[in-house]
């Protein structure tokens, strides 16, 4: 059973910054994806950051220079810095992991909140 545990959400004024945690444990495949996605009121579930296992990463449009995903695969641990943070960051972000397999398991954390007031 693999269990995504998130932590550094918070509340925060516009232009600060944010650091997510998200430790993944039990048994993981090594070759995997792990991500960031957010959810804010009223909006689907999208994309923010993902880096795989071999360290290649995809960011969405709003997230690029102003967010870094980071991990450490012993620790099979993400991070997200969060820089320059505006109101419109404010969602739940939620910790993914994906197996890059056919028939790739997918594996969510609980979600953390993040606010940014203005």
């Amino acid at each position: 059973q693999v269990q995504l545990v998130e932590s550094g959400g918070g509340l925060v004024q516009a232009g600060g910054s944010l650091r997510l945690s998200c430790a993944a444990s039990g048994s993981i495949f090594s070759i995997n994806a792990m991500g960031w996605f957010r959810r804010a009121p009223g909006k689907q579930r999208e994309l923010v950051a993902a880096i795989a296992s071999g360290g290649s990463t995809n960011y969405a449009d709003s997230a690029k220079g102003r967010f870094t995903i980071s991990r450490n695969n012993a620790k099979n641990t993400v991070y997200l810095q969060m820089n320059s943070l505006k109101p419109e960051d404010t969602a739940v972000y939620y910790c993914n992991l994906r197996y890059l397999r056919a028939g790739g398991d997918d594996y969510w954390g609980q979600g953390t909140q993040v606010t940014v007031s203005s």
